[in-house]
């Protein structure tokens, strides 16, 4: 039986061996997937156990870390300088599959990273997500408190490096972000994506920006995944916007972990289902 797991510290409760199992079952096989809690500092001599699995996930704090053991790099993990999946061979390579359930979530969602984009939060998967939508050509603005200033202006410095013509603003504000922030200048947000926790479990009652904002909103996405469906997401639709919330991104970046380690495809049903069903869970 092949051995695949997720690394990560402190793991707590995680969602990937439910994912993870049901697309190998999905595949006609059954393999032992677990979490391993690995601290930072026990990284380096881990190197061995985790050569001897056939692949594995990776989350925080080891995204970065995990690099000097890898062999190889895609060109999204190069890109991001960021890694959450392994796949063990002849060589070890190195992934980025959070990129790929980024954006086939937007695909998903009918929106399109190359419009308007308003960006919510830019540390972590929020960076990625900025460096994304530039690339992509989107028209992005990114927004930030005030007390995250360096990080908001770092993203744009990375984002200028790679793309010198990017179009990319900040805006700052306090507080939840509301259109009295853009001064007279609030444009019509083609897509609103929220890369920061806040709306997350247990604090469910909390929104990233003022409910008014989001009538100058087509799409929104928020990578909160629990509760399944946000204040944001929940109020955005009452506005009149389509919305998502993050288990799709979960999901999504999990079948790209699949389609790199076994080359596996599936139904969009079984996707859909497999999303709903992880929904349910939270």
């Amino acid at each position: 039986m092949r051995k695949f797991g997720l690394i990560g510290h402190p793991l707590g409760h995680s969602l990937s061996p439910q994912i993870h199992t049901r697309l190998f079952e999905l595949s006609g096989e059954a393999v032992d997937y677990q979490l391993y809690d690995i601290a930072p500092e026990e990284l380096p001599q881990k190197s061995d156990f985790l050569k001897s699995l056939d692949g594995y996930n990776i989350t925080i704090p080891h995204k970065v870390a995990i690099i000097e053991q890898c062999d190889e790099l895609s060109e999204g993990a190069q890109r991001y300088r960021s890694v959450n999946c392994i796949a063990n061979g002849e060589k070890i390579i190195g992934y980025n599959t959070d990129v790929m359930g980024f954006t086939k979530s937007i695909e998903m969602l009918g929106a399109s990273l190359s419009s308007t984009v308003l960006l919510i939060g830019c540390g972590g998967v929020g960076r990625m997500m900025a460096i994304e939508t530039a690339l992509s050509g989107g028209k992005l603005i990114i927004a930030a408190l005030k007390s995250d200033a360096a990080l908001a202006e770092q993203a744009v410095s990375e984002i200028k490096a790679k793309k010198p013509d990017a179009d990319v603003r900040i805006v700052f504000s306090n507080g939840a972000l509301s259109p009295e922030d853009f001064g007279e200048d609030m444009p019509e947000i083609d897509l609103l994506v929220n890369a920061s926790p806040i709306g997350m479990h247990p604090k469910t009652d909390r929104m990233p920006c003022a409910p008014e904002l989001l009538e100058h909103v087509k799409f929104v996405f928020d990578a909160v995944y629990n509760p399944k469906e946000t204040l944001l997401a929940k109020t955005a639709r009452e506005k009149g916007a389509k919305a998502m919330t993050g288990m799709a991104m979960l999901v999504l970046q999990a079948v790209a972990a699949h389609e790199i380690w076994d080359n596996a495809s599936y139904k969009k049903e079984d996707i859909d289902k497999l999303i709903a069903d992880m929904e349910a869970l939270v």
